[in-house]
């Protein structure tokens, strides 16, 4: 097993010292390593190490070359101005038109069309569609009619990128 930092900020001490106490003591032998981080993460207020583990996952490192790449796509507006020949940074910049999509909502060809191309400045929103559908960030029915957003968590450089074009778009010209 690796090892993992997980930081513990214990507001109470007093509090937490007592309640783990009163787990240890209700304990016939001394408890193995795993069955320890489960009682400190119950005496510190989780339901168990799996929820303290889980709310404290690290932060994955953001690949700073690739999104300065990204970012040389897109425009002082943050409107995609060019369309990258990689493969792997047209993925990564197709992203910020999935956060522009709602969520849950069923949307036609034509409203996905206005869509892309107020966000971009390049002239090919088939392009984009097409790509979306590729990259699996969008679905669509069998006649194309309707299209929706597919809900996923974005990889960290995408949302450092999304985040990043919101602020440009914010900005004022």
């Amino acid at each position: 097993m690796s090892r993992e930092v997980i930081s513990l900020t214990i507001p109470d001490l007093s509090a937490f010292a007592r309640s783990l106490r009163n787990d240890l003591a209700a304990l016939s032998d001394l408890p193995g390593h795993l069955e320890f981080l489960g009682h400190i993460a119950r005496s510190a207020g989780y339901r168990n190490y799996q929820h303290l583990r889980a709310l404290h996952e690290p932060a994955l490192p953001i690949d700073t070359k690739r999104l300065d790449k990204a970012l040389r796509v897109f425009d002082s507006d943050g409107r995609m101005a060019r369309w990258p020949s990689q493969t792997r940074l047209q993925g990564l910049c197709l992203w910020p038109f999935w956060a522009r999509l709602p969520a849950n909502t069923d949307l036609s060809e034509l409203q996905v069309n206005q869509l892309l191309k107020s966000g971009s400045s390049f002239g090919d929103h088939v392009l984009l569609r097409r790509s979306l559908i590729d990259h699996a960030l969008v679905s669509r029915t069998q006649d194309g009619a309707i299209y929706r957003r597919r809900e996923q968590a974005p990889p960290p450089e995408a949302l450092a990128l999304i985040r990043a074009l919101a602020a440009a778009a914010q900005r004022p010209s």
